[in-house]
């Protein structure tokens, strides 16, 4: 059956020399040789799913960053600056490292004191069953879908610059990445990231360097921009945002400053388990503070490999390409536009080590999906309501299971991806479902020690009804978009934004009510959840280079600067 699903390949863009072959399986033997040899440190269940906690803060810091670099951004980001501009530049920036840096030093030291596996963990510790199986369930499909993306992503790649048959290319790699990470647990994803880390960068820093040397560097990027496409401003981030019209996105300063980076990206970088559980997996509380903070230096500089070739597919390519939901035959979408660079700088050799960073990103994005589901469902779904007394050889074999079994669920998902208009315009909404909620009811419960346990559990529920309803209207009624997102302009990033707003706001004001009328939980049961009843560790002798909070203000300042310097 594969074989008949490859040989109905269509026609390719570009084909692969010996070399290109040879370090491409070089690559896809060597992962599984890591995950195979991993395995015997993936004993117990602290081992398999949070690596023994062991990793030290670099180590957990790019893995922390790379489980974010997978070929759904690469593809997805690459497509959406094609499409928007500079502004996708945004959810590297203000969407990023704000929250990366509130992670290090406000909510890492609860999530580590508390030794808990997951974010639902903690909710369960915090809030009690109900806000900590709703919270499971749902992150649970939510990984299933993005993972789901990435299969999607990778078949992109393989279907536009080697003519490689979608469904061929999604079952081979997403068997590769469920083996390894079902021998080695988070130990051999962990390894793995660091890994595709490097091979990302080094392979897809080559469609930046040749582009900016074709258009003679970025004032010439520019002026190609400019002069194919006078009627919109693709090279500037702030000023365009003065009023919904003046920009391709549809959006306001507003939604970018609270929708994304106050509620979005807050909610992704802090509560979704992908990126926390490599925190997690830190030897000390100093180290797990400081991974995300290592881990918001190189994401600064993402945007150079995935932002940058979005705009240069802007100034070079000799045709437009159109929305995913409506290419027909022979047209190429916004999320081809990378593997469409990809193929018009790379030759034999340089094409093998472009199509192996973009496999790279594929396995990052896919195991950090995979194991991170396969933690929760084994953690917080089957071990509290299924079987609560096995030992702990049997939840390592349900782990590996259950990783198997979510990427054979994850196929069918992929499929979903192809019914919008970009990659990220269907995963910024589902973020919205479930992250941005969640962030709500995870930064009151740290904070407030008042908070009901019925109180979490109502406000979250409320949060992802809210966030569901306002999808469905603005996805099937366009003239809610006017409503919610305040302008009819609004695209579907946008629109995620506002999606996202309302439902943290939601889910906030329904857990102070509840809270107002319901019956808090003794001090005594809050210790080491809630700031006000928990000594957090500070690095009070330790040298002034080595403190989180000394990083944490580098990484804001370098911030502020980039804004200025592309506002």
């Amino acid at each position: 059956m594969i074989a008949m699903m490859a040989s109905a390949a269509p026609t390719t863009l570009v084909h692969l020399s010996a070399v290109d072959l040879v370090i491409i399986a070089f690559y896809f033997a060597l992962v599984l040789g890591i995950g195979f040899y991993l395995k015997r440190f993936a004993k117990t269940g602290e081992d398999f799913f949070l690596a023994g906690r062991e990793m030290t803060a670099w180590v957990a810091g790019l893995a922390f960053v790379s489980a974010n670099l997978g070929s759904l951004e690469l593809l997805g980001w690459a497509g959406n600056a094609y499409q928007y501009g500079i502004m996708a530049a945004h959810w590297y920036w203000i969407g990023a490292i704000p929250a990366m840096v509130f992670l290090g030093i406000v909510m890492m030291p609860f999530y580590y004191i508390s030794k808990t596996h997951s974010v639902p963990g903690y909710l369960k510790l915090r809030y009690g069953t109900e806000a900590s199986a709703l919270s499971a369930v749902t992150f649970a499909f939510m990984t299933i879908l993005m993972s789901g993306v990435n299969m999607y992503a990778m078949a992109v790649v393989m279907e536009v610059v080697l003519g490689w048959n979608l469904h061929f290319s999604i079952i081979v790699s997403s068997l590769t990445v469920g083996v390894y990470v079902a021998a080695g647990g988070l130990f051999s994803a962990i390894f793995n990231e660091v890994l595709q880390f490097f091979l990302i960068w080094f392979g897809a820093l080559l469609i930046p360097i040749l582009g900016l040397v074709e258009t003679g560097g970025w004032s010439g990027m520019v002026a190609r921009i400019h002069e194919r496409f006078p009627g919109q401003d693709f090279t500037h981030m702030w000023g365009p945002m003065s009023s919904a019209s003046n920009n391709p996105m549809g959006v306001h300063w507003i939604a970018i400053v609270f929708g994304l980076a106050a509620v979005q990206s807050m909610g992704y970088w802090t509560t979704d388990f992908l990126v926390v559980q490599r925190v997690l997996s830190a030897r000390d509380v100093r180290s797990a503070k400081l991974a995300p903070i290592i881990g918001s230096f190189f994401k600064m500089a993402v945007p150079l490999i995935v932002i940058l070739p979005g705009l240069l597919g802007r100034a070079v390519l000799p045709f437009h390409l159109v929305p995913g939901n409506v290419a027909q035959p022979g047209q190429f979408k916004y999320d081809d536009v990378l593997p469409l660079m990809l193929a018009r700088y790379c030759g034999p050799g340089l094409l093998g080590l472009g199509i192996t960073a973009l496999v790279a990103g594929f396995m990052a994005g896919m195991a950090g999906n995979v194991s991170a589901f396969a933690t929760v469902w084994t953690y917080d779904i089957y071990r509290p309501y299924m079987r609560k007394d096995a030992p702990d050889a049997h939840y390592v074999s349900m782990g590996r299971w259950c990783t198997m079994i979510g990427l054979f669920v994850s196929i069918g998902t992929a499929y979903l991806v192809q019914y919008n208009k970009s990659m990220m315009d269907y995963v910024q909404a589902l973020f919205g479902f479930f992250i941005a909620p969640l962030f709500g009811t995870v930064v009151l419960g740290m904070l407030w020690k008042r908070v009901s346990r019925m109180a979490g559990f109502w406000g979250l529920l409320a949060g992802v009804v809210t966030s569901v309803t306002v999808f469905l209207l603005m996805k099937f009624d366009p003239s809610w978009v006017k409503v919610f997102a305040l302008s009819p302009l609004a695209q579907p990033l946008a629109q995620a934004m506002w999606q996202a707003l309302w439902a943290c706001v939601t889910c906030v004001v329904v857990t102070v009510l509840v809270t107002l009328v319901t019956k808090p939980k003794p001090d005594e049961e809050l210790r080491g959840l809630v700031y006000a009843l928990t000594e957090v560790p500070r690095e009070v002798h330790t040298n002034w280079l080595h403190r989180p909070a000394v990083w944490g203000v580098a990484a804001l300042v370098i911030l502020v600067v980039l804004q200025i310097i592309f506002r």
